[in-house]
């Protein structure tokens, strides 16, 4: 089994409330249908006229469909949440959340196309739901499958994200750099270790090392060394070349070429990024860091290391991906403003500009960061806001956006 059923109280709720309504969207119409005229008008004859509009010019389906406001959350299921390769119809309810987080923080319309365990490629299927969709966030999609799907998408006319890399990486970059101005480190001078290679390892260390982002909008840190349940990741490391991806890794970080133990790589960083494993930290490899530590231990939901101990080890500024503690370190801070901007720049796709953009609006939504809140309350629809308009900025700056 993937999974034990739980026996918290939390659990037993979340059963209650899904079997009650039996899952958590509804589709509701928007116009009236009360009598033959208003179904002239919605439906035949008179929709006829809307769809000859639009097989003139298909651009105009943003301004008489859904497709303005309407996202796609696509999965095959194989990596949902911490309970791995469940497939399309265990994935149903993640996806359905997600889908109110995007209705409640930015008023997008979401929702759920679950592939059953879908082990063939089947970009080609999701290319052709497109065009009733402004965009697409891909979910809970295993590496390096997720890379792949994602690259193949990019040129389909609409923002295509895989949200558990892009949607991570942007708030972590945030929860840096407000963690940096709270220790008085410089951003260029760190140097950062990334326990997780996965979706989540791999955006990151693009987005903090710039690799293959333009280096005009784009600062790198100093150094980044890279973990996976191997060891460190270096160049020459036997059977990397089996995985591009991580050979990617191997090329653009850990310089020195460590090779060794996540313990070993530890040993002078400044930062910890976890996106892992449980308790796989221990308070004496925190106090072999460097001074004024930073630690993000985001594996949900037990973290590498549970602040209190990270705390008494030495580390200055302590986060997790949970709510109990303080420094939540989530993208429900990203993916809805990425989105909403997005979708009102009528962009093409999300770009570098875009995700840096959503980055410093995160982090300068905050104007004073302390150790204990280097970022937004993730419920504070303020930075759905912030994220979207700077999004939205961006998007039209670097020519993506098509806005009538």
């Amino acid at each position: 089994m993937l999974f034990s059923p739980g026996s918290s109280e939390i659990d037993k709720e979340a059963l209650a409330l899904h079997a009650k309504h039996h899952g958590k969207l509804e589709i509701r119409s928007k116009v009236p249908l009360k009598n033959k005229h208003d179904l002239s008008l919605a439906y035949t004859p008179g929709v006829a006229e809307v769809c000859r509009e639009i097989a003139r010019d298909k651009n105009l389906a943003y301004k008489y469909t859904m497709k303005a406001n309407t996202i796609a959350i696509v999965t095959d299921g194989s990596a949902v949440l911490g309970l791995g390769n469940i497939g399309g119809y265990a994935a149903i309810p993640v996806m359905e959340g997600k889908a109110i987080l995007f209705k409640e923080f930015a008023d997008i319309d979401a929702f759920p196309i679950c592939f059953e365990n879908y082990d063939t490629d089947f970009t080609d299927q999701v290319k052709n739901i497109a065009p009733v969709f402004g965009g697409i966030n891909l979910e809970d999609i295993a590496a390096p499958k997720c890379f792949e799907v994602e690259d193949a998408l990019q040129d389909i006319g609409i923002p295509v994200m895989h949200d558990d890399q892009h949607g991570t990486a942007v708030v972590v970059l945030a929860a840096i750099l407000n963690a940096c101005k709270v220790t008085g480190k410089k951003f260029e001078d760190l140097n950062i270790v990334i326990c997780g290679a996965g979706a989540a390892g791999y955006a990151i260390t693009r987005l903090l090392k710039c690799i293959g982002y333009d280096p005009d909008v784009c600062t790198k840190v100093n150094e980044i060394i890279v973990c996976d349940t191997h060891g460190t990741i270096f160049r020459g490391r036997e059977g990397l070349y089996k995985n591009k991806y991580k050979f990617i890794l191997a090329e653009e970080t850990n310089h020195p070429v460590l090779a060794g133990t996540l313990a070993d790589a530890m040993i002078g960083a400044d930062v910890f990024i976890g996106v892992s494993a449980p308790q796989i930290v221990t308070e004496e490899m925190v106090r072999t860091m460097n001074k004024d530590a930073i630690v993000f231990a985001i594996a949900n939901p037990v973290p590498e290391i549970w602040p209190e101990a990270a705390k008494n080890a030495g580390a200055a500024v302590v986060g997790t991906g949970r709510s109990d503690f303080p420094n939540q370190i989530n993208n429900v801070l990203t993916f809805p403003g990425m989105f909403r901007g997005a979708l009102d720049a009528r962009a093409t796709r999300i770009t570098d500009e875009m995700k840096i953009a959503a980055a410093h609006a995160i982090a300068d939504y905050l104007p004073k960061p302390q150790k204990d809140r280097i970022l937004p309350n993730i419920l504070d629809k303020g930075v759905t806001r912030a994220v979207a308009k700077a999004v939205a900025k961006a998007a039209e700056k670097c020519g993506c956006s098509r806005k009538i």
